[in-house]
């Protein structure tokens, strides 16, 4: 097993150090919809270049900062940013954001991510609550990779995500008229989108959003006996779908067309946590 909290010893003193408050919640910000960050009342920024031993985020749409902050009475720990398994890294550091999280002693995390719609229902822009997740191989490959994985680490993802967070941010979308999808979010290891072949074995799989990151940070946060929600936006419908050529360009337009109805939700759901 690799001993994260030892390979990353010196990340987690200094964010300990330079953090003014213990969280209630953390959110992980997806490709396109860091401007939440700005919504939200700024107690201190860190850039992930200042931490030691941190990865450098390369993707478009990740600017590579860590943001104290509050949403009325609510203490968030908010990265605007994640580092993603197709740059390079291994699941060992992809994971490091949950890690610092649960380290800070918050519990409780919302991962956000931009997905290609897979089912045929969806449209570009709109929102989906993940009730799963799937993957080829997903117990062992992910569980693996990430270090975790043996006889002490066994888990069931019964509750992951959350049934209580997820029910929270449904009520709250019809509270303020957000039209909020429901369905499986499928991990896949980028960097090239899936082919139209892929697509339809997701299909047949019953997945109905595919993307490149989150699920091994949510198997991680799981493992660490952390609650999980999962908002995904689908920002393109995916290969085989549309007929159209998919660009990275697209994902972030769109994300930033419905960053305001993201925001909202985002800031209406999090005092109720």
């Amino acid at each position: 097993m690799i001993d994260l909290s030892f390979k990353y010893n010196d990340a987690i003193e200094y964010l300990k150090n330079e953090s003014p408050f213990t969280p209630d919640l953390a959110i992980i910000l997806g490709s396109g919809l860091g401007n939440f960050a700005d919504s939200t009342n700024k107690i201190k920024t860190i850039p992930i270049s200042d931490i030691p031993g941190y990865p450098s985020a390369s993707v478009e749409g990740h600017k590579g900062l860590i943001h104290f902050a509050t949403v009325e009475n609510k203490k968030i720990l908010i990265f605007q940013g994640r580092i993603h398994f197709y740059e390079g890294y291994n699941l060992s550091d992809c994971v490091l954001p949950v890690l610092l999280t649960k380290k800070l002693g918050c519990n409780k995390i919302i991962f956000t991510n931009a997905a290609g719609g897979v089912n045929r229902n969806f449209q570009p822009g709109d929102l989906m609550i993940v009730e799963s997740f799937n993957s080829i191989n997903l117990k062992k490959e992910l569980t693996e990779l990430i270090g975790i994985s043996s006889v002490e680490s066994k888990n069931d993802f019964l509750n992951c995500p959350s049934k209580n967070m997820n029910e929270k941010i449904r009520a709250v979308a019809n509270e303020i008229s957000v039209k909020l999808q429901s369905g499986i979010y499928w991990f896949t290891k980028g960097p090239s989108y899936e082919t139209p072949a892929e697509i339809k074995m997701i299909q047949k799989f019953g997945g109905d959003a595919a993307g490149m990151s989150t699920v091994h940070e949510a198997v991680f946060a799981s493992y660490l006996g952390m609650e999980v929600a999962i908002i995904s936006c689908i920002t393109n419908m995916a290969s085989g779908i549309s007929g159209q050529k998919l660009s990275h360009q697209e994902v972030t337009e769109t994300a930033n067309q419905v960053s305001t109805k993201f925001s909202l939700l985002l800031k209406t759901a999090i005092p109720r946590f």
